[in-house]
This record gives C-alpha cells, sequence and structure tokens, in this order.
C-alpha cells in the first residue's frame, strides 16, 4: 500500500502545486497546506485498502449486519408472497446471491476508489480536517459519487452474472406476477447492487475514518500520527 500512497500523493500534489489561492505557506496549528492534504489522501487511502479487502472477503457483506444487502424495498412483496407460500430457500439464495455480487464487485473496487481520491483539492483541506467525523469520506462522496457508481455498474453486472443473481430472482418474480390484480415487477438489479454495495464501502470506509480520527496514534503512518494526531 504505501507505494500506492506515495504515487497518488504525488500525482495530487503536483496537479495542485500551481494554485494561486492555496498554497503550501498557509498553514493552521502548525500545519502546512501539503502536509494535510497529504494526512487526508493517506487515512482515505488506508480506508479504501481496509474498506475493499474487508467487503470482499466471503460473507464481508452477507455477515455484516451494517451493510448487508437484503431484499430491494420496492419489490419487498415479492418476498413476503413467496414466504407465505413455502419458497424462503428462494428468498434465502436471491438475498445471498445480492451479498455475494457485491463480495465480488469489490475486489475490483479499490483502483475506482483510489482514483476518485485524487481528485481532492488543497482549497478544501482544512475544511476536510475540521469538520466532522466523517468529513473526508463525506467530501469523497459528495465528489465522486456518481462517477463511481458509473464505473462500478459494469463491474457489478459482471459480479451479477457470476453469482447468478437472475437465476435466483425469476423464479420468484414469474411468482408473483402470476397473482391476479398485482402490478408486475421487474426491478434494476444492477443499479440496486451497485448502489447498496457503493453504500456499504462509504460506510466502511467512515467507519476507519472515524477510528483515525479517535486514535490516530494506532496507526504507524507519520503523517496520519502528525495531521491527525496535532487536529
Amino acid at each position: 500500500m504505501r507505494i500506492g500512497v506515495f504515487i497518488t500523493l504525488s500525482v495530487v500534489l503536483m496537479s495542485c502545486s500551481n494554485s494561486k489561492k492555496v498554497t503550501d505557506a498557509d498553514n493552521r496549528n502548525g500545519l502546512s497546506v501539503k502536509e494535510t492534504t497529504e494526512g487526508i489522501l493517506e487515512a482515505l487511502l488506508v480506508g479504501a485498502d481496509r474498506s475493499t479487502i474487508q467487503a470482499s472477503q466471503k460473507d464481508g457483506f452477507f455477515k455484516n449486519a451494517a451493510i448487508k444487502i437484503l431484499f430491494p424495498e420496492e419489490v419487498v412483496a415479492v418476498r413476503d408472497a413467496a414466504l407465505k407460500v413455502g419458497m424462503r430457500p428462494l428468498v434465502d439464495r436471491f438475498e445471498l446471491s445480492l451479498n455475494r455480487a457485491a463480495e465480488d464487485a469489490s475486489k475490483e473496487a479499490k483502483p475506482v476508489i483510489v482514483g476518485a481520491i485524487k481528485q481532492i483539492k488543497f482549497k478544501d483541506v482544512w475544511e476536510i480536517l475540521f469538520g466532522g467525523e466523517t468529513a473526508a469520506t463525506d467530501y469523497l462522496r459528495s465528489k465522486t459519487e456518481a462517477e463511481l457508481a458509473s464505473k462500478f455498474r459494469p463491474i457489478v453486472a459482471q459480479s451479477i452474472a457470476r453469482e447468478e443473481v437472475t437465476k435466483h430472482w425469476t423464479p420468484l418474480a414469474e411468482a408473483y406476477n402470476k397473482i391476479p390484480f398485482v402490478k408486475k415487477v421487474d426491478p434494476d438489479l444492477e443499479m440496486y447492487v451497485t448502489t447498496k454495495t457503493v453504500d456499504g464501502l462509504f460506510k466502511l470506509i467512515a467507519d476507519e475514518e472515524r477510528k483515525i480520527r479517535k486514535n490516530p496514534f494506532a496507526y504507524a503512518s507519520n503523517i496520519i500520527r502528525k495531521v491527525f494526531g496535532k487536529k
């Protein structure tokens, strides 16, 4: 991870080196903009690394209640109807396949998230550093969520195919759609899993940011200790 951090920091710092509005001479609490940017970037990179590893493990989503992907809310009536007629095994397999797809897709998430982290600008570092307990994660999400979802959806689509999500969904939908007078259901499973996967990853990154802010001295990184410890 150290090589990746160094490359990312170099790219971001060079891209901002000609900024006239905010320069490295600016400082608060004895921290320069450059130091603060390095600290925030590395904190996010640490969060991204740990979060993608955690999420991509078997049961990383499925057995984590905080991010587990449940039956889509807009078609929860399908689940209820299926349970009433003894189709729980299909319901369970469908939910498992949703989470397996998210876990599978998370294996490819790190490069996408690292690319998004590079978009942090010098002019925003003070607000991020002195913001709330998840200010860095919130900033990253606000600036990159749409782009992340766009880049992430093809990865999720491949994962959905591998995990046969549609195979488990189809009999549930067909059984429900045969019920007289009900509105036919056909949810966008790719978008649903994409959204929930991105939500889950940001939740994990936010959790890592809270840990760093609470106890930066538990981390080996000198720049994280310096920036968040002094803050």
